[in-house]
């Protein structure tokens, strides 16, 4: 079996060698590590080649982590992979948990989210932000009726008929919830296990209070004209 995880980077020089690492360091047979760079203004790039990710991407535009991820999975799906798996570049996706991702894909389910949420977690976000997730949740219940608690989770797993699918439709901006929609409206087999992520370590995320509220009613808006058609 063959297994890539996909990391995504922008400005994550501080991490990137250390999330490699830490992947690496699960002994998962079969797994290779691809670092995309999204064009980042610092030197991940060069610290990711001198990691031990197997492919180490250095796009020359930046892409938006839509377009950084779904060059991930066009790489697996060029290359024949079985699984693909994102973890994020920042280090607040936990390595100890891919074997539990894979597991429950070789149990028959065709995508895994990793959840914060669907049992109690230590992870602690902004109010807004669980206020946003909520609401985006109760959107795909309404278009798919089927409850999705963490909904913004990145840290996924894919079998090959999902990765066909990332490489043939993947939304530029703020792709989780939408990508979750489109696979349950296409009758995908989704599970969500539980996983705790790390708070985040180095960096600043992209995502500003004001781009929160953007995000939350851009992204509602898209899911309920979604769940009408």
């Amino acid at each position: 079996m063959k297994i890539l995880v996909i990391i995504p980077a922008y400005n994550e020089s501080e991490a990137i060698e250390k999330v490699v690492k830490e992947v690496y360091d699960q002994k998962i047979e079969g797994l290779d590590v691809m670092v995309v760079n999204d064009c980042s203004k610092d030197d991940t790039y060069e610290k990711a080649k001198n990691s031990s990710a197997k492919i180490v991407v250095d796009s020359p535009n930046n892409l938006g982590i839509g377009g950084t991820v779904q060059t991930g999975y066009l790489y697996a799906y060029k290359n024949d992979y079985d699984i693909a798996i994102q973890v994020d570049g920042d280090g607040q996706h936990d390595p100890k948990y891919l074997q539990d991702l894979i597991d429950s894909i070789q149990e028959g389910n065709d995508m895994v989210i990793g959840s914060r949420f669907v049992k109690k977690s230590l992870y602690k976000q902004t109010f807004f932000r669980m206020l946003g997730i909520r609401m985006i949740s109760l959107a795909i219940l309404i278009g798919t009726r089927r409850k999705i608690y963490d909904t913004t989770s990145g840290f996924r797993a894919a079998n090959k008929k999902i990765i066909k699918e990332f490489v043939c439709r993947y939304p530029y901006d703020y792709p989780e919830p939408c990508t979750t929609m489109n696979v349950l409206k296409k009758k995908y087999k989704v599970a969500e296990i539980p996983v705790e992520m790390k708070k985040r370590e180095t960096g600043k995320s992209s995502i500003s209070p004001l781009k929160s509220i953007m995000y939350m009613f851009k992204v509602i808006l898209y899911l309920l004209i979604q769940g009408i058609f």
